[in-house]
């Protein structure tokens, strides 16, 4: 990749730039697909492998020049991140929120110290899924390609696709995807997106019957649901 771009740096200006955004497009592709081998197969019989991707983004972000500001995730925009994202989400929690307390698959309860555990873990796991959409694909999707909407558009697509075969959280995420891929490419920072998928992710699950959510399983995973 660092021969590529010297390469590129020889060009005409205009050539160059078309080229580095073909590069960066082609970047982002070929990770995502290994995003996807990995989910559906590589995670089952190599499922160290993901440890081996983590110098090869620390690469891409030294190569790109990215600073925490690009990555969204420091605290520059966090407050216009927050502001434009959080009552989006909560013109679509607050009604979910209602009607499962109105049908009884939510109650008022204080958490316990389990809950509160489970709720960080799974808000860890939220930042992780940001930093790869936003900090990673969205950012070199904005670089490859000038329309921020067709972006936007592309992120939420590849976010879905992440959720095949679970046919809730495909929808669920392909709309939220494009939510917060449209708010990360006006205010970098991934913090509100990550809590907001954190909140809507526990009450989807709570809302969702079992037998058609599989506890939020993806990949081949969903189909051995009740199995093991």
């Amino acid at each position: 990749m660092s021969t590529s771009l010297q390469a590129i740096g020889t060009l005409a200006p205009a050539t160059r730039e078309d080229l580095k955004r073909l590069f960066t497009g082609l970047e982002a592709a070929v990770l995502f697909a290994c995003a996807l081998l990995d989910i559906w197969r590589w995670q089952h019989s190599h499922p160290h492998l993901w440890i081996a991707f983590l110098p090869v983004f620390a690469a891409s972000h030294l190569l790109h020049r990215d600073t925490i500001a690009d990555l969204g995730l420091g605290r520059v925009e966090l407050g216009a991140s927050a502001r434009l994202a959080l009552p989006i989400m909560l013109a679509f929690y607050i009604p979910m929120v209602i009607f499962g307390l109105a049908s009884g698959r939510l109650h008022l309860l204080w958490p316990g110290r389990a809950a509160a555990l489970y709720f960080f873990g799974y808000g860890s796991w939220c930042v992780v899924q940001q930093y790869l959409t936003q900090s990673y694909f969205h950012n070199r999707l904005m670089r490859a390609i000038r329309n921020r909407h067709v972006s936007s558009a592309l992120v939420a697509l590849m976010f879905g696709a992440a959720h095949i075969p679970n046919p809730v959280l495909m929808v669920v995420t392909t709309l939220a995807g494009f939510i917060f891929s449209e708010v990360f490419a006006r205010h970098r920072n991934i913090w509100p997106l990550a809590l907001a998928q954190t909140v809507g992710g526990f009450l989807v699950a709570a809302l969702t019957p079992a037998w058609l959510i599989h506890n939020m399983r993806v990949g081949p995973g969903y189909f051995f649901w009740g199995i093991r």
